[in-house]
């Protein structure tokens, strides 16, 4: 059996093979799936950008003493949950049709992955003029606005005739599935009221865990039943349905304008995030960040972002008021996510990875293998959701990276041959830390504002995560794919693959059997650097509130997935 050719993971052009055993077909052409953890690309956050108004019953403004969901926030939560979940689920869906996507429409991987980026920079272009918008029109007939361009977006993808038309009609998913978010967050956390906030993120929490876990098997299942188009088809019942329910659930909502649009910071912040993204996420693709592809747009990017924050700061009302750094816990929560955001999401793209190159499993039993993940982050996420607004985010979230830690410190020590029950053990570990770190953070990055600005903070950690989960998912991805190219094996592996006589005649059986040993030495070799950033996230916890905040009305946090 002739060696075959990898990719490296989440990227965009060829990387060191790792040929199959010779007793093996050959599985490491198939493209690796990356978790909605692994990047923004699959990583959808839930926040607003802005502080959208919302007419709250008498039964949702007066929120009774205890914590208990009533029927009505329970309705609107399944309607949220709905949305999120559709959304949620097409993201990882896609990332398993990629290879089937090259075949279909005889293209490249660096075409086809557009399908993912030209998503994330429509979501990325979105989020700061979501909160206007809801202010200026109504939150609920935005997200049913939202609800309708994401679910027509989903069929025209499923009617799509060339590549080309993939990508744009993506985009127009990607603007349906940016305002949706946020909105369906704002509309159920002002429903609930801040004393029930950490319940609301029970509920919300664990299927929005659960969405990356059962996208890539959902996603492989109806391309193997069916064809690629049901993967988008799957969302027009459910978006007709959640639009329908959102029409009769969502209280009528009275939209009050009440400050002029920033349309400088517009036309400064969102260009700016979309093309910093793109220049971050084509780093993969190029295998250097010297690369002009890298630098121009990241650079103008960040001119742009810094054009931004000079605007920023001298304007009364501004696109996200960066005057809420004043705020030591925000401050500490910044910085927290940043750490945390390039640390796991940078990882969460090796898991599968490694499953699929190094273990040789398919891209559907990689999805199911990082199933204990989610279970873990179900076991944590009601119980902290529940305590954190009693005793404050601080003590939750250092719980967390310490779970995390352990978790990803069994990674560092990968082999070819680890057992299976060390590896699901220490995912089912790293999800009870997700459980407990996501959500305290965001809490602690909003508890200490005032209801004015709640929303606006919510829209700058919504950017922090973006831009630090990209840089993540390009600096894991580099570092892997160059400590691979270091490895002798594969790299006559990779000669081998490419035609070299020499390689070919120098790749024995022997050689052959070392490329997995050395394949799994360079995973754990990149392991450690998420290791070591997640430890580093331990300073700025450390200055995370560790009481209770006294919330206003108005003033809930939010949670980002």
């Amino acid at each position: 059996m002739s060696p075959a050719r990898v990719r490296s993971p989440c990227s965009r052009t060829a990387a060191p093979a790792l040929p199959p055993a010779r007793t093996a077909p050959a599985r490491y052409g198939t493209a690796p799936v990356c978790s909605a953890s692994s990047s923004p690309d699959h990583q959808q956050s839930f926040l607003p950008a802005q502080e959208p108004r919302v007419t709250a019953s008498p039964s949702q403004a007066d929120t009774p003493a205890d914590d208990r969901l009533d029927k009505g926030v329970l309705k609107i939560a399944g309607v949220t949950v709905l949305g999120a979940i559709m959304s949620i689920l097409d993201v990882t869906v896609v990332s398993v049709a990629l290879p089937t996507f090259q075949q279909v429409f005889d293209a490249q991987y660096s075409t086809v992955a557009w399908t993912m980026t030209a998503y994330t920079l429509a979501l990325a272009t979105v989020i700061p003029l979501t909160g206007w918008a809801a202010d200026r029109f109504g939150t609920k007939r935005l997200y049913i606005l939202a609800l309708t361009a994401f679910t027509l977006g989903s069929v025209l993808c499923s009617l799509a005739w060339s590549i080309e038309s993939l990508i744009i009609f993506r985009v127009v998913q990607g603007l349906g599935g940016g305002m949706l978010m946020p909105l369906g967050m704002t509309i159920l956390t002002r429903a609930a009221g801040p004393a029930r906030i950490g319940r609301v993120m029970a509920v919300l929490g664990v299927p929005m865990l659960l969405g990356p876990i059962a996208g890539p098997i959902l996603g492989g299942w109806l391309i193997e039943i069916a064809s690629w188009h049901w993967i988008f088809l799957i969302n027009l019942p459910i978006g007709v349905l959640a639009v329908i329910l959102a029409a009769r659930v969502f209280d009528k909502d009275v939209p009050t304008p009440s400050q002029s649009f920033d349309f400088v910071g517009m036309l400064l912040l969102s260009p700016g995030l979309a093309l910093f993204l793109f220049g971050v996420s084509s780093i993969p693709e190029t295998g250097t960040a010297a690369s002009a592809r890298v630098i121009i747009p990241a650079v103008v990017g960040v001119v742009l972002m810094a054009a931004f924050v000079w605007h920023a700061l001298r304007k009364d009302h501004p696109l996200i008021d960066l005057r809420l750094f004043r705020h030591r816990s925000l401050t500490a929560a910044v910085l927290t996510m940043s750490l945390f955001a390039v640390a796991f999401f940078g990882a969460g793209l090796l898991f599968p990875s490694y499953f699929i190159q190094v273990r040789m499993e398919t891209t559907l039993d990689a999805g199911l293998l990082l199933a204990p993940q989610g279970l873990g982050a179900m076991v944590t996420m009601p119980i902290v959701g529940r305590l954190v607004d009693k005793y404050g985010p601080g003590r939750f979230v250092l719980f967390g990276l310490v779970l995390i830690v352990g978790g990803m410190g069994v990674f560092t020590q990968l082999t070819n041959t680890t057992p299976y029950i060390v590896l699901l053990g220490a995912l089912f570990v790293m999800g009870l830390g997700m459980g407990s770190t996501m959500m305290p953070i965001m809490t602690g990055a909003l508890a200490a504002l005032r209801p004015v600005e709640v929303a606006r903070g919510s829209t700058l950690m919504n950017i922090i995560q973006q831009s630090a989960g990209s840089i993540g998912t390009a600096l894991l991805s580099v570092l892997l794919t160059n400590s691979l190219q270091n490895k002798p094996a594969v790299e006559l592996a990779n000669g081998a693959a490419a035609g070299n006589q020499e390689a070919i005649a120098a790749f024995t059986p022997q050689v052959q059997s070392e490329v997995p040993v050395q394949a799994a030495e360079a995973f754990a070799s990149t392991f450690w650097v998420a290791a070591v950033l997640m430890l580093l996230c331990f300073i700025p916890a450390l200055m995370l509130p560790r009481k209770p905040a006294v919330q206003q009305a108005g003033a809930a946090p939010v949670v980002m997935h």
